[in-house]
């Protein structure tokens, strides 16, 4: 079972926070605590969440589990304070009101057993008494009254040694008082400012100067975006630089001071030192800790963000579809590996040409070329955009190849980490790694989502800072995104990969091997029914995985759709009131217009799911991807030496950041459109304008090829500002308008500062 408990609490609660209904959240809370999956629920069920989507869906099990980890926490707290006979009534009220992680430990914070700090040796020389005297701030005379505390026993020698103890008391209680601290989080938060520099001796380190542009920097923290922030904490974390994170000191002593010091009576005036004193040396430290790892997490999940949104791009490109398809590997020196895949993806043949050594082995390449085109009946050749890859595209347009042979490049991101991991030797124990990694080039072609689950997400190269941010949350949505994916599409059982079905709603690694092994052992799956026979796929994983699960030629046409087999019956119904076939009903609209979907509804299927029902009779099992359209670069460059500013170029997105997009044109270099060159207008989001894989028209703006850097322009005039105030357009019909709701951020106050950007993410990366 889920981890996940139905907590009226919780669901009340989230169903405010996410502007739900109570009934969506409770509903979504049952049926994740069943292990029932965000895809299943979404396509399944939305009957019961009143017909969320997958976003909605992962949020409520988001903060499911978010406020699950605050209960387990709280009780752990409880637990700890009863054993110490620690808890009163009044102090567990708080607890159990604490609503947030740091709330909880702001209450704790007095309590927590720790280790020996100058308040506990002034408390040890029994000078707390004279601290609550001091916080009292009435009308005293303090040495006198510190006079009292003089011992030689408890080492206090004389009345500033008294007072210096009482103040250590009263520096550690305005550090740990709650409202204090939630005073001087609020101000870190609104007013911080991060600051970094270069540590000294490090300014000429040849390792530090991919950190140049923060070696004398700062920004507000509520303003600084994700990429800044986390390649400030690398820099850091190399030893390059030195950040800092505090708001103006006199401020935070005026908001303590509004707290701690009632009068100016001398008593208030000690008070008053120990105010500052616990500010600078507990409590100050304490807030920069909280909130650069505040700062991290924020830019961790704006990475993460954009990492998944980047990945769900590159898995939903467009696949070309069965095609019998010739793929190269292009190299100069090793040659140029060359496969033949079947329409299934299978090897059916390997060889190495030479097209770049010489003319007789040019001659010798095009001839082989041509005569496995003809052989094994080519529909497509795939080319690694790679080494060499623009000139053995010119080598394989210039042959004498039928005009109906598609002739692509296909980013080879990634192939290489497969062609030398597990999955590749598992399917491929006879190959070596070049064979594996042409192999991977053309099945990438043939269909990008099947041939990419088989790499870890982080190496298919669509993220910033992957290998910074937390690594189990990057997991975690990196994975969500490919589930999402796999079940949007569908997966064809009798052809699919183990790493595939893994994804796959309900699965997971164990039962898509046994699924495999089945196949192996049994031959290609008659019909969903027969899943139920394979070992350890139960009823509860039958009930999730079958919906996505696709059979081709199966004996019921409905096991080839995303109908699932608890509506069956349903269809049924539907083909015998209208006096035909299942399959006479999905082949003729005009059947399927004669029904009345009101006679349908019940209470366990509802007028979503037969809404569902009908359009997957209308399109079963339809791909929601786009159709693949051919690509070719500008026959103009194919170097970087052969790039001149004011050039218009085709080029293929293959990177979104959070400043901006960098494009593939051909070159073996991306080049870098800056956010303020995107469009005509201001842009806040890259991704409101451009998404990976799209195909856009850019401007050469400028050229450095001794440190492979291209800037690049989407707008139609580069030397114009952007306009204020409008929502982003583009170029027809390159890419899409994007949507601008809020006032972008203001471009680079100086041109090279788009340079220095590029030229960190490059080296960063």
């Amino acid at each position: 079972m889920s981890d996940i408990q139905l907590n009226e609490q919780h669901v009340i609660k989230i169903s405010m926070e996410l502007g739900l209904r109570v009934q969506q959240v409770a509903a979504v809370a049952s049926l994740l605590a069943e292990d029932a999956t965000v895809p299943f629920i979404a396509r399944y069920r939305k009957e019961a969440t009143g017909e969320m989507d997958e976003v909605q869906i992962a949020a409520v099990r988001d903060r499911l589990e978010q406020l699950a980890e605050l209960d387990k926490r709280r009780e752990a707290i409880l637990m700890s304070l009863a054993e110490r006979e620690l808890l009163t009534d009044a102090l567990k009220a708080r607890i159990d009101a604490a609503e947030s992680l740091a709330v909880l430990e702001d209450i704790y914070l007095p309590f927590r057993p720790k280790r020996r700090t100058r308040a506990t040796i002034a408390r040890e020389k029994g000078l707390e008494p004279l601290a609550n005297l001091l916080l009292a701030q009435e009308e005293i005379d303090v040495e006198a009254e510190a006079a009292k505390y003089i011992s030689e026993e408890k080492k206090v020698g004389s009345i500033e040694d008294a007072l210096a103890g009482a103040r250590d008391i009263v520096a550690e209680m305005v550090s740990e008082n709650q409202s204090a601290r939630s005073a001087m989080r609020e101000h870190f938060a609104k007013k911080g400012v991060m600051a970094s520099k270069v540590v000294p001796g490090k300014a000429d380190d040849e390792k530090a100067a991919k950190f140049k542009d923060y070696f004398e920097w700062s920004e507000p923290v509520a303003a600084a975006p994700s990429h800044r922030l986390l390649a400030m904490f690398r820099g850091e974390n190399e030893e390059a630089l030195k950040l800092e994170v505090a708001p103006p000191e006199l401020e935070a002593g005026a908001i303590l001071e509004s707290i701690f010091v009632k009068n100016q009576s001398p008593a208030g005036l000690q008070v008053k030192l120990a105010v500052d004193d616990g500010y600078k040396r507990l409590l100050a430290p304490s807030m920069e800790t909280e909130i650069r790892q505040e700062l991290k997490k924020r830019a961790d999940e704006e990475a993460i963000r954009v990492f998944a949104q980047n990945l769900r791009e590159l898995l939903l490109a467009a696949p070309l579809g069965q095609k019998n398809v010739l793929a190269l590997d292009p190299g100069f020196r090793t040659g140029c590996k060359l496969t033949v895949l079947d329409r299934q993806g299978k090897l059916v043949h390997h060889d190495v040409i030479y097209p770049t050594h010489g003319e007789s082995r040019l001659k010798e390449a095009g001839e082989k070329v041509e005569g496995f085109v003809k052989f094994f009946e080519i529909e497509a050749i795939a080319i690694g955009n790679g080494t060499a890859g623009r000139e053995t595209e010119a080598f394989v347009r210039s042959l004498d190849l039928p005009k109906s042979i598609s002739v692509v490049m296909v980013n080879e991101s990634g192939a290489s980490i497969y062609s030398a991991s597990e999955v590749a030797r598992e399917e491929f124990p006879d190959q070596d790694v070049t064979v594996r990694g042409s192999v991977s080039i053309g099945r990438r072609l043939q269909d990008p989502l099947a041939e990419l689950v088989k790499i870890d997400p982080k190496s298919i190269g669509v993220g910033q800072y992957q290998h910074d941010v937390d690594q189990p949350l990057l997991k975690k949505g990196l994975d969500n995104v490919v589930e999402s994916c796999v079940n949007s599409v569908g997966v064809e059982v009798n052809t699919a990969s183990r790493q595939l079905l893994t994804y796959v709603s309900g699965l997971g690694p164990m039962l898509a091997g046994n699924i495999v092994e089945y196949r192996n052992e049994n031959g290609a799956f008659k019909s969903r029914a027969e899943l139920k026979k394979v070992k350890r796929l139960g009823p509860k994983a039958f009930e999730q995985c079958a919906g996505f699960l696709r059979i081709r030629d199966a004996r019921n046409p409905l096991d080839a759709s995303a109908v699932h087999p608890e509506s069956y019956a349903v269809v049924e119904k539907m083909a015998a009131d209208t006096g035909c076939s299942i399959a006479d009903l999905m082949r003729d609209a005009t059947l399927r217009q004669k029904i009345d979907l009101s006679n349908y509804i019940s209470d366990k299927v509802g007028l979503p799911t037969l809404t569902d029902i009908m359009a997957e009779l209308a399109k079963p099992g339809r791909d929601p991807r786009d159709k693949f359209e051919l690509f070719q670069f500008s026959d103009e460059v194919k170097e970087i030496g052969d790039l001149k500013p004011g050039m218009k170029l085709p080029g293929i997105v293959t990177n979104v950041t959070a400043f901006g997009a960098f494009v593939d044109i051909g070159v073996h270099q991306d080049g870098l459109v800056h956010i303020s060159q995107l469009s005509d207008t201001f842009v806040k989001d890259p991704a409101e304008v451009v998404k990976v894989h799209q195909r856009v028209l850019v401007t050469v703006m400028e050229v450095d090829a001794a440190r492979k850097r291209i800037s690049l322009s989407m707008k139609s005039n580069p030397d114009e500002a952007p306009k204020r105030g409008e929502k982003p357009t583009a170029p027809r019909p390159q890419r899409p308008a994007g949507r601008q709701d809020q006032r972008p951020p203001q471009p680079p106050r100086r041109p090279e500062k788009f340079n220095s950007l590029f030229d960190a993410f490059k080296k960063i990366k």
